[in-house]
């Protein structure tokens, strides 16, 4: 198939990201490219700049690993089961170095990505009225309203070099199917001059077909598939496993000592060659627990067109 873009992540994280890239690993809850971003560790590359609503252990990782010199993000959360302290340490104490960071809202973040697809050279936001974000962002600023005389602010397009995320599936042209909750996916995707896709499954076009309105990311805008299962793992996949609510709880005291954060990175990361073997490190039964039972949603019918009846001609 000459449209074919299948390839292991490796050769993905290899071909696409280059060290000095600016990467969006997008993903709002569930369907976190964790799987993506361990390879980029694993590969040593450096000096990234980080773009990501709700920056997490994935970030926390990433900082820890070397591989992120700045970030660009919103709303710093560990999905509400502690700290990130690898990031406290190098924010609030610079500590061992400071890490730049470029904050917004998740809104304002939306909006980047939106221009950023768009072509535009920047968006208005109207919810950065009365508050102190603009004062510690200076790319967030205000402008005279034309229309009203009064002033908005705005923000400018983010337009990442690389944009990863993770979906449930794809057909090996690059459209990828979300469903479950979806955050930035499809704004990052377009906006990011290159799109890596990572899919639980490659499947064959017809099942993409069959249920056309879950393609949220169309092929034109993937370079990219990656067939990696459990992907997404400690985050959740809806319809495939829930989150590792336990591995969220166990980052707090692994993160918050610098040592063990480093250990657990050499064992399970960078002591490890691909995905596959980060899951048999975590172990078969943990992930055995978060399997979830099927429970399909309702059908729809899109119709097909009938085939006309041949007319009678009617001779005079």
């Amino acid at each position: 198939m000459h449209d074919d873009k299948v390839v292991d992540l490796t050769t993905a994280i290899r071909t696409h990201v280059q060290p000095g890239s600016s990467i969006a690993l997008e993903g709002f809850s569930h369907l976190i490219p964790f799987a993506a971003g361990h390879e980029i560790i694993r590969q040593g590359i450096t000096d990234l700049e980080l773009c990501r609503m709700t920056p997490d252990l994935l970030s926390d990782m990433l900082v820890a690993a070397g591989a992120v010199s700045s970030m660009v993000c919103s709303f710093f959360a560990s999905g509400s089961a502690g700290s990130l302290y690898e990031l406290r340490r190098r924010i609030e104490h610079h500590d061992p170095a400071p890490l730049p960071v470029s904050e917004y809202s998740h809104h304002a973040m939306v909006l980047r990505y939106h221009a950023g697809a768009a072509g535009l050279p920047f968006v208005p936001i109207r919810s950065f009225t009365g508050s102190d974000i603009p004062k510690i962002n200076p790319e967030i600023r205000s402008v005279p309203d034309p229309y009203s005389g009064g002033r908005a602010y705005v923000v400018p397009p983010l337009n990442p070099d690389v944009t990863i995320i993770h979906a449930q599936r794809a057909d090996r042209r690059g459209n990828a199917q979300i469903w479950g909750i979806t955050g930035a996916q499809q704004e990052a995707a377009y906006a990011g001059r290159k799109t890596i896709v990572t899919v639980e499954e490659v499947v064959d076009d017809e099942v993409i077909r069959a249920d056309p309105n879950r393609t949220l990311i169309p092929a034109h805008a993937v370079d990219a598939v990656c067939e990696v299962p459990t992907g997404a793992h400690p985050s959740y996949v809806q319809g495939s496993y829930d989150r590792d609510n336990a591995f969220y709880r166990e980052w707090t005291p692994i993160s918050k000592d610098p040592e063990a954060l480093h250990a657990w990175l050499d064992r399970y990361v960078r002591g490890t060659g691909d995905h596959a073997e980060y899951l048999a490190a975590i172990g078969a039964e943990r992930l055995a627990g978060l399997r979830m039972a099927p429970r399909p949603s309702g059908s729809v019918d899109y119709g097909r067109r009938m085939t006309a009846a041949p007319s009678k001609r009617k001779d005079a």
